[in-house]
């Protein structure tokens, strides 16, 4: 077992049920650990934990505080970051996100950090988000050059993720462990049916419902959705389709869905719940549709999905990324041509004439009972004790004297064979 104080997980204050799902597999495992953290990312879990120590550097991060507030409140973050890789007892620092300030955490603070003697374990979400959201740059491929070169081992979520880094960033793949997204444990499941979620939203009982949820970007392809919509209505299919999120960065976006959803005249069936969704109100979404769908032209991987798993709905996803690995067609939904909405409509007939609606309920449990162990942060954290194991005892020091990667992988790969 790896020893007390020699981890510490860098969270960036963000993303809840990522974070809190690997601290309560990591406690699981009896894994001991640091987590640095903020307001926003907590739960009385970590507190009163001989395995945890809980250091809430990051604090309030509130937008709505004045310009002056928020420079003082990420230049005090910084400092207090700095000093604790400085001081910090842990010898791996294992990073979540980086913080907002992308460039300087993928280069200043990795040398900072690699200074400072500590190892580097890193989970990349995204190989390069500003692909996916049409803002890639020169320079932005530089900094994530860096800092995946600097790092010791990097974690990604599934096998073409680990070609991606390999193929455009040359990362060798001993240096890079797949491992599942887990499941999204944070989220508060109450007594709530499908019938009570429905009355909440003032949606008919009978009603076919596909859900959009989650934030509005370009890159979720949810005009396709909104004009596949138009499709089915023309064919004689009525249906209602659920967006709750908010819009991400630039509301523009949000506005041109608004004007196709008034020039298709689909107001009668487009329910929007435009803004931030708390956790206790998530599950009412869930429960109140019959399908979650992901239209989406360009992603690596989908929280979203594995949300809706955990509640035990089917998905209707375009074949992009790596998506196709995550659903079983027929089982736990249905793939569709990205950008097509005549391919979507099609499919969302599909599926409502399909077992997998016909037969919910017990589809439904099947898709969990699926998720749960596909998905389970027990195989997280198996592999991620393998990854911190042999970095602590394995050469210390410069960069040059990492542990061989493929030694790494046949480790973590055996490690976990013999666990199952």
């Amino acid at each position: 077992m790896v020893t007390k104080s020699k981890i510490a997980v860098l969270t960036a204050g963000r993303d809840k049920p990522y974070a809190l799902g690997l601290a309560a597999a990591l406690i699981d495992a009896k894994i001991p650990f640091e987590f640095l953290a903020s307001d926003e990312i907590d739960s009385d879990f970590l507190h009163h934990n001989p395995l945890v120590v809980y250091r809430n550097i990051r604090g309030d991060q509130s937008e709505n505080a004045s310009l002056w507030k928020r420079t003082s409140r990420i230049l005090t973050y910084y400092a207090r970051l700095f000093v604790y890789a400085v001081k910090a007892r842990p010898r791996v620092f294992h990073i979540l996100w980086n913080n907002k300030f992308e460039w300087l955490d993928r280069t200043i603070a990795m040398v900072f950090y690699r200074l400072c003697g500590r190892k580097i374990v890193l989970t990349a979400h995204n190989v390069n988000a500003g692909s996916r959201d049409g803002n890639d740059s020169a320079l932005n491929r530089l900094t994530l050059r860096i800092q995946y070169m600097l790092s010791d081992h990097i974690f990604v979520h599934t096998e073409r993720m680990r070609d991606d880094l390999s193929r455009q960033f040359g990362i060798p793949s001993g240096r890079v462990s797949v491992i599942p997204f887990g499941m999204n444990s944070t989220v508060p499941q109450s007594s709530l049916d499908s019938a009570a979620a429905r009355s909440r939203l003032g949606i008919g009982a009978d009603e076919k419902v596909l859900l959009f949820f989650g934030n509005i970007a370009p890159y979720k392809g949810l005009e396709y959705l909104v004009r596949a919509m138009a499709r089915v209505r023309e064919s004689g299919l009525s249906c209602r389709l659920l967006i709750a999120g908010r819009p991400k960065g630039e509301v523009t976006y949000w506005r041109r869905i608004e004007q196709e959803i008034a020039n298709l005249n689909l107001q009668d069936c487009v329910s929007c719940h435009i803004g931030y969704v708390p956790d206790e109100e998530t599950e009412v979404y869930f429960k109140a549709a019959d399908v979650l769908v992901l239209p989406y032209v360009f992603i690596f991987q989908s929280g979203v999905l594995f949300l809706g798993y955990n509640f035990g709905l089917p998905v209707l996803a375009a074949d992009v990324g790596s998506l196709r690995e995550e659903v079983v067609e027929g089982s736990t939904g249905f793939m569709f041509s990205p950008a097509d909405s005549e391919d979507l409509s099609q499919v969302i007939e599909k599926y409502f004439r399909s077992e997998l609606y016909q037969n919910s309920s017990e589809r439904r449990a099947a898709i969990r009972d699926f998720a749960g162990e596909r998905y389970s942060w027990a195989r997280v954290a198996a592999t991620t004790e393998q990854v911190y194991s042999l970095l602590l005892n394995g050469p210390a020091g410069k960069a040059s004297d990492r542990v061989d990667g493929s030694h790494l992988s046949q480790n973590i790969e055996k490690s976990v064979i013999e666990k199952r």
